[in-house]
């Protein structure tokens, strides 16, 4: 990484204690901490004069950072880019799903490419297959008492309360938790490897707050698949679920004797619950999707899901401003500067995405929407299919409301203990 000695910008001169290499990209001094004596950071060094006869190299794991060249076999054993041992839970491409080179083409145009008459056969094939489909999903939209008191706190303005209704509480503070952070990719997670889960026997809820595109099918083959029927194949059933219930055992005992066998359920099942969030349908994948099935019912295939999967920005990105939008685009654009916003909402503002780059001008804003809406529902119909197919109960709904995330489908799953779910993919 070639370094210069810097010069006096109209930022003036770099904080005391700090590295004195300006970084002409960002137009500041560099702001790590030098060692005592120095007046360069370790990644700008070279620009030292008593430090000229050393030189750095980019590092060969990870370019992105550099190394002193007579340090690299002492900074390759030690760098956090390196191959690290895989953990027994780790198995290659597990829940990726076959992959079937006949049907995904090498290469497929960009929408801006395809010609009027091509756009007007992919619109009707997705308006033919999605006919039936209930577009008109049910207000679920729910809060959680922690949050009400701040939510109604008059200090907070439409930011803080954005910010609040976007946030999910993680800190739990239960002296009999216990909680293990595993950092894996969900394509390589076989949870049946865990050791507390493989032990314990505990049934499963799996929670995912945007799972971006191809990491909801991940997730669904994770549980459904790899753990679910890992569990059933090995005819074990994981610990009962506690009924959320102030009865005693006794009590229950006797309203299970008088017939109010409903409380209590019938089967106890590996995953007791799926909860999902869904997001960012374009970056969905044919070859992990789990609704390959549904699609070709549909007289579908990997080139129309292709080409839906990007029309599917078309819902949230792109788009022109509604009124409501428009009165109030100045306080929004102060409140993406002040706060953490989703990274998966654009906030009303455009995407740059090649599949919204130069859209059919045959179709107005509005029915760009509804397609784009349309290709969402469609992919999701696909993967409600394929819980159904696993003995799943699942449902769409709006878990809040879109001022706060145009992302705003959740989906939900439990176990269907009047049918048994089926082996095959």
């Amino acid at each position: 990484m070639a370094a210069s000695a810097p010069t006096p910008h109209g930022t003036g001169f770099p904080a005391e204690g700090r590295c004195g290499y300006y970084v002409e990209k960002k137009k500041r001094f560099c702001r790590m901490v030098v060692a005592a004596g120095k007046r360069f950071c370790g990644e700008h060094a070279g620009a030292a004069e008593e430090e000229n006869a050393r030189k750095r190299i980019l590092c060969p794991l990870d370019p992105k950072h550099t190394v002193y060249e007579d340090q690299l076999a002492k900074h390759l054993k030690k760098c956090n880019s390196r191959e690290k041992p895989k953990p027994d839970f780790f198995i290659q491409d597990i829940n990726a799903g076959l992959k079937d080179e006949t049907e995904i083409p090498e290469q497929l145009v960009p929408i801006s490419f395809l010609s009027e008459e091509q756009m007007e056969n992919l619109i009707k094939k997705l308006r033919k297959a999605s006919e039936g489909l209930n577009s008109t999903l049910k207000d679920q939209i729910m809060s959680h008492p922690a949050l009400h008191d701040a939510l109604n706190d008059p200090k907070n303005g439409d930011s803080a309360t954005k910010h609040l209704k976007q946030q999910v509480d993680g800190k739990h503070r239960k002296k009999n938790s216990v909680f293990e952070r595993l950092q894996i990719d969900i394509q390589h997670l076989c949870l049946n490897k865990i050791p507390l889960l493989s032990k314990e026997k505990l049934p499963v809820v799996g929670i995912g707050k945007h799972l971006c595109g191809v990491a909801t099918d991940l997730a669904l083959r994770c549980l459904v698949e790899t753990y679910a029927a890992s569990c059933e194949e090995r005819n074990e059933e994981p610990l009962a679920k506690r009924v959320k219930n102030d009865k005693t055992e006794k009590e229950i005992n006797t309203l299970a004797k008088e017939g109010n066998e409903k409380n209590i359920p019938e089967k106890w099942t590996p995953v007791a619950g799926i909860v999902i969030a869904l997001c960012c349908h374009h970056r969905c994948d044919w070859r992990h999707y789990v609704g390959k099935e549904y699609f070709r019912a549909l007289g579908l295939g990997a080139v129309e899901f292709h080409y839906f999967q990007r029309m599917s920005s078309w819902a949230t990105c792109g788009m022109q401003k509604t009124s409501l939008e428009a009165s109030n685009i100045s306080t929004k654009r102060k409140d993406k500067q002040n706060d953490g916003s989703e990274e998966h909402d654009d906030g009303g503002y455009r995407i740059t995405d090649d599949s919204t780059e130069s859209l059919p001008g045959f179709l107005t804003v509005e029915e760009k929407k509804k397609i784009g809406h349309l290709c969402k529902l469609l992919i999701d119909q696909g993967r409600i299919n394929y819980l159904q197919q696993k003995g799943f109960n699942p449902a769409l709904q709006y878990y809040t409301d879109p001022l706060v995330s145009l992302e705003n489908v959740l989906l939900t799953a439990l176990p269907n203990h009047s049918s048994s779910p089926e082996t095959t993919a």
